[in-house]
């Protein structure tokens, strides 16, 4: 047996305990203090010097708020340093935030109430404190440093976000980053990853329109914001087939549409909601950058004003040649028949906040079979004995890489 394997599955219990603790606090979005304390508990205890990282703008904080998620007053990520910040530098990274759902798996450890860890971000949290006490023990062989990211509000699509913009990429610079996500549906000892773009990017534009309300037997006197929220729609559901390349995936769906509450009244306000997805990069961008235009032409075309609200996630890139050096390490200890190609995900990630800035690699770690109930199911189980080959492959991956690395 692989030798970082035998560390692993030695500490297996204490990963499994780490896991059901993080699963009955669950919490939503950035601010996870119960969870964030946890984490720096078992880091001082393992001797791992820890500091919180996280800037949650006021911006941000009215937008979450504004689209329904619990006020967030900072940002709760963690993040810890092993080694003696020379050298290269790989960030091992979890998230830990929950999902606003009940859970019903019956399980000894279920979360109560309408807060649940149904996306395995306890396990993953778990996996990379296992890691850490592996590395920990073997600190004085690193030739380099590892830095542990802890990260809150993935489900929200910026939780990564406000640890990058509070640092986390540097003091030392991280030079490669590396995550793994439970795969409840994927067999217990395999690992998927998507070279090259591994999920979908999306963004969500709340549009507010202010026009002029009046009677609807005089229009003249108005400025409709219901024909200006219905021009904007047509015009914003002509760019993905006008504007796109018809061989990358994207979509865009204007979800919401509301404005007044009689038939002889012209409202004073009008909203949209409307959000895209794609694998692409390049299409990213470019309806990052025509959205907002349209909206500013037609809606001064029809003598309106706005307020916009942006939510963003870019796609998680798998880099060819950080992966490349990172495959034959998890091979180490799953086999390498056990380690796949597989197609991206169309579900936004929020590691690409930080796989723009690195390089990165992020893969699907089996947990289950594929009979069992999927990622956000009220009822999805994942099994625990891969918990342990989870923290061991991450470990593998950080030692090979930084080993590699000072060589070269």
């Amino acid at each position: 047996m692989n030798q970082m394997l035998e560390k692993a599955k030695a500490i297996q219990e204490q990963i499994i305990a780490h896991r059901r603790c993080l699963h009955q606090i669950p919490e939503v979005g950035v601010y996870t203090p119960k969870t964030a304390e946890y984490v720096k508990e078992q880091l001082k205890e393992m001797g791992i010097p820890c500091r919180d990282c996280g800037v949650h703008s006021q911006e941000d904080r009215e937008k979450m708020v504004f689209a329904g998620y619990p006020d967030a007053p900072t940002s709760t990520g963690v993040v810890g340093l092993i080694g003696k910040g020379e050298g290269p530098c790989i960030l091992l990274r979890a998230d830990m935030d929950g999902l606003p759902m009940e859970e019903t798996t019956g399980l000894d450890f279920a979360a109560k109430g309408n807060t649940a860890h149904m996306c395995g971000h306890d396990a993953h949290a778990a996996m990379l404190l296992g890691a850490a006490r592996i590395l920990k023990d073997m600190e004085d062989e690193l030739p380099g440093t590892v830095k542990l990211m802890f990260q809150p509000g993935e489900e929200m699509g910026y939780g990564s976000r406000t640890m990058v913009e509070d640092g986390l990429l540097e003091n030392p610079k991280v030079d490669g980053a590396m995550a793994l996500h439970v795969g409840p549906q994927v067999e217990v000892g395999k690992l998927t990853y998507s070279p090259g773009v591994a999920s979908g990017a999306m963004a969500t534009f709340i549009v507010s329109i202010q026009g002029k309300g009046g009677h609807s037997s005089e229009p003249q006197k108005t400025i409709d914001p219901v024909n200006i929220a219905t021009q904007v729609t047509s015009a914003l559901n002509m760019l993905i087939p006008r504007e796109v390349d018809p061989e990358a995936f994207a979509t865009l769906t204007v979800g919401a549409l509301n404005g007044g509450r009689a038939s002889n009244i012209i409202p004073d306000t009008a909203e949209i909601m409307v959000s895209f997805r794609t694998l692409s990069p390049e299409a990213y961008d470019h309806l990052l950058e025509r959205i907002p235009e349209v909206l500013d032409h037609y809606i001064a075309a029809w003598r309106g004003t706005y307020s916009v609200r942006v939510l963003k996630t870019p796609s998680t890139v798998c880099d060819k040649a950080f992966s490349e050096e990172i495959v034959p390490y998890v091979a180490q200890i799953l086999g390498e028949e056990n380690v796949e190609p597989a197609p991206p995900m169309k579900g936004a990630e929020d590691f690409g906040h930080v796989t723009r800035l690195v390089p990165g690699f992020y893969a699907f770690m089996g947990a289950g079979g594929p009979d069992n109930y999927p990622l956000h199911n009220p009822n999805m189980v994942l099994d625990e004995s891969s918990f342990a080959l989870g923290s061991a492959v991450l470990a593998n991956c950080a030692v090979e890489w930084l080993k590699s690395k000072a060589k070269g």
